[in-house]
């Protein structure tokens, strides 16, 4: 499953269901690390990421020069390289597992014992701006000209950029090409495709998508962003996402509520689908169609399942469906131990090709380096579709603000799919509880 879908939490307490040419020079000794780099003639490495016990955050360890905090799934690539930049600065490095990065990190880090780099999603930037927590990241312009420009976009808070990204990622239309040899190009034909298949008895029914009984921001938002000023938030002049701008209950919104509505009384759209059975629809070929990331192809190619990827349909008078933009990035702490050596290794290291391929391996997320994904996208079909399905789409919003939509909008458009409320009615009262918990803070 997508971590985006268990990612965050709404200020209510409501989990929320929302839910990341080469610089291939090697890395230099940087010239002000407090007293490490050249005085060690060896590197100490632990040689594997540390996990800590149960759900703890990781122990820093004081004797150590540079801590770096990942996921369990991206741990054993970020320790390659890790070992790589402490032998070549002669330095001690340790790559740990946490399972809450980001509260962690931010708890870690008010009593001066968090890691000096963290491997995380974008839309963590605001929050942890606003807490002081990560430091601007010293990328010259020619380096952040080599990634595509919609990952850098998504490193940067109030014009100001706090991360190097190494990974895109969004949703898109999976089919099975064995029951649907060409992919829709509007809803109203991915449900006539698929109630005609179910008719038949070659599915059970016509379309599996996360929405569980609380919702699901993330997967649900694509539906209001597909008709005009439709969405969550407006966009300043300048690009950033304006909090005190709603777009929750706006006539485009409550237009992609309707399409919810509706599709949720055809039954295409179920509250029942969740994240413990999505995957197994599709791949069990009980629905041709799935709404889902890159994150559920390895599932579908063990089951076998002949499928295609394409982007999200079109909606009757509207548009097509946009989904969320995500990018994963590195970022480096505000209070870094050695503050030279985490900019000198998210700088230097992360931007190369190599390391971009090596991160790509894990999820198949496609490369935010330009050179690394056209390399990939050239041998793998998968991750230019999954790229090409996201064009139009707009970064996750990383304002503090966000975190007060995913429970009550999720909440939200189950209550419009399942029928207990309708579109209007409900979208309104969703932007009101939303609009007091941004006051709120």
């Amino acid at each position: 499953m997508h971590k985006r879908a268990l990612g965050a939490v709404a200020v209510t307490g409501v989990a929320a269901l929302a839910l990341s040419a080469c610089g291939g020079s090697s890395p230099t000794t940087p010239s002000n690390t407090g007293g490490a780099g050249t005085s060690k003639a060896a590197a100490t490495t632990t040689g594997t990421p540390e996990t800590p016990s149960g759900t703890a955050a990781p122990v820093r360890d004081a004797n150590v020069d540079l801590v770096i905090w990942t996921d369990a799934d991206r741990s054993k690539a970020v320790q390659k390289y890790a070992d790589q930049f402490a032998s070549e600065n002669g330095i001690t490095v340790k790559v740990q597992i946490a399972t809450d990065t980001r509260t962690q990190f931010k708890d870690a880090t008010k009593v001066g014992k968090g890691p000096d780099v963290i491997v995380g999603a974008h839309d963590w930037l605001g929050e942890l701006v606003q807490n002081s927590t990560v430091a601007p990241v010293n990328l010259s312009a020619d380096v952040a000209a080599k990634f595509l420009p919609s990952a850098i976009a998504a490193t940067k808070f109030n014009g100001q950029s706090y991360g190097v990204p190494y990974a895109v990622e969004n949703i898109g239309l999976m089919y099975n090409k064995d029951l649907v040899p060409n992919a829709p190009k509007t809803m109203d034909e991915l449900v006539s495709t698929g109630e005609k298949l179910v008719k038949e008895g070659k599915a059970k029914q016509v379309m599996s998508q996360f929405v569980s009984k609380v919702g699901n921001a993330y997967f649900a938002y694509p539906y209001l962003a597909a008709f005009p000023e439709g969405g969550i938030f407006a966009t300043k002049a300048n690009g950033d996402y304006d909090p005190n701008k709603l777009l929750v209950n706006s006539a485009g919104s409550v237009k992609g509520g309707e399409a919810l509505a509706a599709l949720g009384k055809q039954k295409v759209l179920s509250t029942n689908v969740d994240d413990t059975n999505q995957d197994a629809i599709f791949d069990s070929k009980a629905a041709p169609f799935m709404i889902s990331g890159p994150w559920s192809v390895a599932k579908a190619k063990a089951a076998g399942i002949n499928y295609g990827i394409a982007p999200l349909p079109s909606l009757a008078g509207g548009g097509a469906m946009q989904p969320f933009l995500g990018v994963q990035m590195f970022y480096v702490s505000s209070k870094a131990k050695n503050a030279a050596l985490a900019q000198e290794f998210v700088t230097n290291y992360i931007p190369r090709k190599d390391v971009q391929l090596a991160l790509f391996e894990v999820g198949k997320r496609p490369p935010a380096l330009k050179e690394a994904y056209d390399e990939v996208s050239a041998t793998d079909p998968d991750v230019k579709a999954w790229y090409e399905a996201g064009t139009g789409g707009k970064p996750m919003p990383n304002i503090p603000a966000m975190n007060s939509v995913w429970g009550p909008f999720g909440q939200a458009t189950a209550d419009i799919i399942s029928g207990k409320a309708g579109a209007k009615e409900r979208l309104d009262a969703a932007a009101k509880e939303i609009a007091a918990n941004i006051a709120k803070g």
